[in-house]
């Protein structure tokens, strides 16, 4: 029996806990996912180094699963446009039964090989790309699929699974095993296994970022201020970097479409919008290089 199907040696009477007994269980529990998360750190930083070439070569991150391993897929792929300005078209998942799938469950979808292939096939992968391959079992069929297609391919691969020795870490090229262990609900790997999933996804992805330069410190200066609360926290990052006035870290927002990492350069270095992009673009986006050039 797989590690995450296996019965949880403790608390057999659940069922008998009132709800400040249950709560307290459930969230201990989830400290076995930050544990599995840290075990992994190596492999993610392996696949980090791994993929950083790909990407900044033009590449997509490529998402597959089934089930909650999909849809935590799903949710990273689009967190990171308004996160890092990421183009939509560069971070793509594909969800065992479609996007209906996201919000009811499609039965006998993930068991579906060939369609977990036609469904990686239908984006064209390329060796630029990386599939990010996520399975809490750790050997849905429909993701063992689009690790064949990428394969194919020659598309760097990633595989992220709950259980020791599983299929799609064995098929890809770069294994992270999230070792959770036995559910507290027997079977529920919505619980720990995903939540040590939504770690490591984060990890992978927002390093990636980092070294992308969509970061200037700790600070997220590459944000896409798509509403309210986010052009209200591209004034506060450009205030914080820069040390301007909320009117002066506005108007410079305001010049160049809220972009956070040119304000901040154009407030610094007393650049105009064009000035400041131009120097940005000279070395990559880095905040920090740029500021450093004069």
């Amino acid at each position: 029996m797989l590690r995450t199907e296996s019965p949880h040696s403790q608390h057999p009477d659940l069922d008998l806990y009132d709800s400040a007994e249950l709560v307290e269980v459930l969230v201990a529990d989830q400290l076995e996912a930050v544990r599995a998360a840290q075990k992994a750190v190596p492999a993610l930083a392996a696949a980090v180094e791994a993929a950083l070439p790909r990407i900044a070569a033009g590449g997509r991150l490529l998402y597959s699963g089934a089930g909650t391993s999909g849809r935590l897929g799903v949710l990273d792929s689009v967190e990171l446009y308004p996160t890092f300005s990421w183009p939509r078209e560069r971070a793509v998942a594909r969800l065992a039964g479609g996007e209906a799938a996201m919000f009811v469950a499609v039965e006998g979808a993930e068991d579906d090989r060939e369609q977990g292939a036609r469904d990686l096939q239908a984006l064209e992968p390329g060796p630029d790309d990386v599939l990010l391959a996520l399975a809490a079992s750790g050997g849905t069929p429909y993701v063992l699929g689009a690790l064949d297609a990428a394969r194919a391919a020659g598309t760097l691969s990633v595989g992220l699974a709950n259980n020791p020795g599983a299929p799609v870490l064995a098929a890809a090229d770069h294994a992270i095993l999230l070792d959770t262990g036995p559910e507290l609900i027997s079977g529920s790997t919505r619980l720990k296994a995903g939540t040590a999933q939504k770690i490591a996804l984060n990890s992978f992805s927002s390093s990636l970022m980092v070294r992308l330069n969509k970061v200037y410190g700790n600070l997220m200066v590459d944000l896409k201020a798509t509403n309210a609360k986010l052009v209200r926290r591209a004034v506060a990052l450009t205030m914080r970097a820069s040390g301007a006035d909320e009117a002066a870290a506005r108007a410079a927002l305001e010049q160049c479409g809220f972009h956070v990492k040119v304000a901040v350069l154009m407030l610094l270095r007393e650049l105009d919008a064009d000035g400041a992009r131009a120097r940005l673009d000279a070395v990559d986006g880095s905040v920090r290089r740029a500021l450093a050039a004069g």
